[in-house]
């Protein structure tokens, strides 16, 4: 196994995280003794050395699009750009008025590491690269976004209000994470 990197802070409990560049990151309260970390480590061994194989398998897939297909251009995202302000502002308020929400301003670039967000004014932030993304893609997204609006968090709750406008979102979701960097790609 991969050497496995501690961080003590405040927290209150133990958890671990496989990065997508396959480091392993286990954050532990600054309390709990080394046995403890260890035992919880081997215990979810099993659980590390999926996700390490499923971040593994992401980075060749990562690396085969890269060799495969050419960085997109300055005049791409300008496209991009251009096309998601004529298209993004209808479907959001389609959305908004099926999910019952009001929104703020609605903002448009290029994003290294998200593909939306809703701040607590309701202002909304869409990645242009959504642009290459299936259209489903692109709704659930919004849906998404949208429906921060109603729970700002990932709770059991906000799931329901996405899942109640798109049943299927899981699909989409999991595109998004098996998928979502060929969108950076020509």
């Amino acid at each position: 196994m991969l050497p496995i990197k501690l961080v003590r802070s405040k927290r209150k409990t133990l958890c671990i995280e496989v990065t997508s560049d396959c480091r392993v990151i286990v954050r532990a309260p600054l309390r709990i003794s080394e046995k403890e970390i260890n035992n919880f480590i081997g215990e979810k061994a099993d659980w590390i050395e999926k996700n390490l194989s499923k971040m593994n398998e992401r980075q060749k897939i990562k690396k085969i699009n890269e060799e495969n297909s050419t960085p997109l251009t300055e005049q791409d995202i300008r496209l991009l750009t251009t096309r998601a302000k004529r298209i993004i502002p209808v479907k959001v308020k389609k959305y908004a008025d099926i999910i019952g929400v009001d929104y703020g301003r609605i903002t448009i670039r290029m994003q290294k590491s998200r593909w939306g967000s809703c701040s607590f004014k309701g202002n909304l932030n869409f990645n242009c690269l959504l642009m290459n993304a299936p259209e489903e893609i692109l709704d659930y997204v919004i849906v998404h976004e949208l429906c921060h609006r109603k729970e700002m968090n990932h709770s059991p709750r906000f799931w329901a209000h996405v899942e109640s406008v798109l049943p299927d979102y899981k699909k989409c979701r999991k595109w998004l994470k098996d998928h979502g960097n060929e969108l950076y790609f020509f």
